[in-house]
């Protein structure tokens, strides 16, 4: 997929994302600051990822986790401090949400500050009695035990 917004290209080739880029972008975000290079470079294998360019110059990432049948979580949504206010984060979301293998599959995200740009592509609050979330923690070998509802 490409796309061309007014100067720029959105696109969906792997083969055009900058990983130097990338790292940078997330480096200066709340919610990725401390992620290392090799989960970044991880995640991005495991993802559909989406460039913005402007003259081969990687200047806005996001990714998708999808199983590309029910659901996406939309995740790491960035443009370079230097572009923003230029409609670049908006053009790519609606590209995203347009992406022929995301078409009628849910949709979910987190974000701290961004509700009113995201209600405007669809995205609601959901209902903080059922979101869930486990953060990540160290690495340790499964134990399995019997589990009791008390």
């Amino acid at each position: 997929m490409e796309v061309l917004y007014k100067d720029f290209v959105i696109s969906d080739d792997p083969d055009l994302l900058q990983l130097d880029r990338i790292c940078a972008l997330l480096a200066s975000s709340y919610w990725a600051s401390d992620r290392s290079r090799e989960k970044i470079e991880k995640s991005i294998q495991n993802s559909l990822c989406f460039g913005v360019y402007n003259e081969g110059e990687q200047i806005a990432f996001a990714r998708c986790v999808t199983d590309y049948a029910t659901m996406f979580w939309l995740a790491d949504v960035m443009v370079d401090e230097n572009y923003r206010g230029q409609g670049i984060g908006k053009a790519m979301v609606q590209a995203i949400l347009s992406h022929e293998l995301l078409r009628g599959l849910n949709g979910i995200l987190a974000t701290r500050d961004a509700h009113t740009l995201y209600a405007k592509y669809g995205f609601a609050n959901v209902d903080p009695e059922r979101y869930m979330r486990k953060a990540a923690e160290e690495s340790k070998p499964a134990i399995l035990t019997e589990q009791t509802d008390e």
